[in-house]
């Protein structure tokens, strides 16, 4: 995680100089005076960094939530800041490298925010969840120059190897999403693939709600398969395969085939090494016998006709707030110079949480450094958050 430790400057010199920086959007103490929070807008990135006395100096670093897509980014903006805020180095973990090319930097990484409203070029479309090193989209890609292929995974150094070899093999039609495939899923058009794969899925044998493979998982795969697409689902794993049946055998109208040591024709070396030591490969695939509907939500996570009220900051309690399909959870509360406050907060499905910052200024609240991805359960958490702040939207 980059850091910089520095000698210790008292938290009233360092506010003073970082609210005359252009790079520093707003500036912000944490309730209990532990730390400064710096909302930054560096090279067109929003993001946070944070300033913590520790026991020998202080500790400049960036705030994970927020962390910035770019690395060297990250490094140049915590770098400037140090120095700007006169801060006397004592070590770093810092060496920015800026011949190096930036993180993502290809036309063929995609945001997830950019699934809100983004433009398919092609009319077949295909998804790949967990590419991992990336030989089997690759292979299909090449293949098939017709078709849309979207890699998702949440292995950021398998998402950039990937976007390395579109480069080398000089490909257009991938594009690779660097995100938990079970909330992208809910931001795709209905009817939009002819094909899921979901190829070799980590078993999570002793935390089973990590699966990727669920019930919720499965309708929306249904969902977004156009009629007669398949979702295919290829493990190694003994119970993964007895899971994935137990859970595709629950949908009221299924198509199902299944095949065993079937050989594909291209392999990733993981599965040569389990064939090499004998493993059965399984081979499960639903067929979706039916259009969806349109998907018509329209989730707003605006605010608006908000009255600013410094009593909140002793109103807001940290105790998780439970309901049956989702949760909130403020975790900290900063104050701003100006007139405000800055609340940490997770909330969202329990599967996979949203994390983000909520600003409470004068005149307007807004989520930091972006909205909530558009899910339902983060819809729902996002009206109850509303409630315990006392906003009125309509």
């Amino acid at each position: 995680m980059p850091h910089i430790r520095t000698e210790f400057r008292p938290f009233n010199e360092v506010i003073d100089i970082a609210n005359k920086l252009e790079m520093v959007e707003f500036v912000a103490v944490e309730k209990d005076n532990k730390e400064i929070l710096f909302g930054l807008n560096y090279k067109n990135e929003k993001f946070l960094l944070v300033y913590r006395a520790i026991e020998f100096g202080a500790l400049l670093k960036y705030e994970k939530i927020t962390r910035p897509l770019k690395l060297a980014t990250l490094k140049e903006a915590l770098e400037k800041l140090c120095t700007e805020l006169g801060l006397e180095i004592i070590d770093s973990n810092i060496a920015t490298t800026r011949q190096k090319p930036p993180l993502f930097a290809s036309k063929y990484y995609k945001k997830i925010e950019s699934f809100t409203d983004i433009e398919f070029p092609c009319d077949n479309v295909s998804i790949e969840v967990g590419f991992g090193s990336g030989r089997h989209i690759l292979y299909q890609a090449n293949t098939n120059p017709d078709t849309l292929y979207i890699g998702i995974e949440i292995h950021t150094p398998s998402a950039q190897q990937l976007l390395k070899q579109i480069e080398i093999q000089n490909l257009t039609n991938i594009w690779v999403v660097n995100y938990d495939a079970r909330l992208f899923f809910e931001m795709l058009p209905s009817n939009l693939a002819t094909q899921i794969f979901v190829h070799f899925p980590v078993p999570w044998d002793k935390k089973p709600l990590r699966r990727v493979i669920s019930g919720s998982f499965t309708n929306e795969a249904l969902r977004i398969l156009d009629k007669n697409g398949t979702l295919e689902l290829r493990t190694d794993s003994d119970l993964y395969y007895k899971y994935a049946l137990d859970v595709f055998s629950l949908l009221p109208r299924l198509s199902m085939g299944v095949n065993k040591n079937h050989a594909l024709p291209v392999m990733s070396k993981y599965e040569a090494r389990w064939v090499r030591q004998e493993k059965d490969i399984y081979d499960v695939v639903i067929k979706c016998e039916d259009k969806s509907a349109k998907k018509e939500e329209e989730y707003n996570f605006l605010f608006s006709d908000f009255g600013y009220n410094i009593s909140l900051k002793d109103i807001i309690s940290k105790e998780s707030n439970i309901y049956e399909d989702y949760f909130v959870h403020f975790e900290s509360i900063y104050m701003m110079d100006t007139i405000g406050i800055v609340i940490k907060c997770a909330f969202g499905s329990f599967e996979r949480p949203e994390h983000k910052y909520i600003i409470l200024g004068a005149n307007n609240v807004e989520y930091y450094p972006s909205l909530p991805i558009a899910s339902k359960s983060n819809y729902n958490a996002h009206l109850k958050i509303k409630e315990f702040l006392n906003v009125n939207n309509h």
